[in-house]
C-alpha cells in the first residue's frame, strides 16, 4: 500500500478534476497541473496506456509530486476502434459538437446492431517522473452509439452513448449516477483498491 496525501492530475480539464476528486474521496487531494504549467505534452503514444504514462511522467517532472493521468476516449466497433486515442481531437480540435457530428456522419446508415462501442479509461499513477513501475488501471464501459444526441449532462460523446443498464444516454444520467458506473469510475475503483483506500 502506498500513502499519498496529494497527487497532481495531468489535466487542465476542470470537469475531469472535479469528477476524479469526487471518486477518489477526501483522503487524497488532487491538484491540477494547470496550477503549475500551461504547457500540455504532445500525446505521441499509439495507445491509451502509452499516453497516460507520458502525461503522468510529464506532470510529475513539472510538479515534483506523484502524478495521476487519465487517458480516455471512445472506441467504436464499426470504426475499428476509432476515434480511440484521438477522441478529443477527432474533428481537428473543433470541440465536442464537431466531434459528435463527425461520428454521426461516419455511422450514417449503420444499423443499431453494429453500433457497439465502449468508453475506455486508463489511469496511470507514477510516484516520480522516472518511476519504472507505474500503476495502471483500466476501465471499460460498454454501450452503443445513438443515431442522434440525447440528454443535457456530461461532456464529450455522452449525448451519443447509449447505456443499456440504465436504458438512457450517458448525458441523461445524473453526474452522481455516471460517477458510479462510467469507465472512469471503474478504473478509479481499481486504483482505490491498489492504494488501499476504503
Amino acid at each position: 500500500m502506498m500513502n499519498f496525501t496529494q497527487l497532481v492530475l495531468a489535466s487542465h480539464n476542470a470537469g475531469k478534476l472535479k469528477e476524479l476528486q469526487a471518486m477518489l474521496g477526501d483522503s487524497v487531494q488532487l491538484r491540477s497541473i494547470g496550477e503549475l504549467s500551461t504547457v500540455e505534452p504532445e500525446e505521441t503514444g499509439l495507445s491509451f496506456v502509452e499516453n497516460a504514462i507520458l502525461k503522468a511522467r510529464n506532470a510529475a517532472r513539472i510538479s515534483g509530486l506523484p502524478a495521476l493521468a487519465d487517458d480516455s476516449g471512445l472506441a467504436v466497433d464499426f470504426l475499428g476502434g476509432a476515434p480511440g486515442i484521438y477522441s478529443a481531437r477527432y474533428a481537428d480540435g473543433q470541440g465536442d459538437a464537431a466531434n459528435n457530428a463527425k461520428l454521426l456522419d461516419a455511422l450514417k446508415g449503420v444499423p443499431e446492431a453494429e453500433r457497439g462501442a465502449q468508453f475506455v479509461c486508463v489511469l496511470a499513477l507514477v510516484r516520480h517522473a522516472d518511476d519504472p513501475l507505474p500503476i495502471l488501471c483500466e476501465g471499460l464501459w460498454q454501450g452503443r452509439i445513438l443515431a442522434q444526441a440525447s440528454g443535457e449532462h456530461g461532456f464529450g460523446y455522452d449525448p451519443l452513448f447509449w447505456v443499456p443498464e440504465r436504458d438512457c444516454s450517458s448525458a441523461e444520467l445524473s453526474p452522481g449516477d455516471k460517477n458510479l458506473i462510467s469507465h472512469r469510475a471503474r478504473a478509479m475503483e481499481l486504483l482505490r483498491q491498489r492504494l488501499g483506500l476504503k
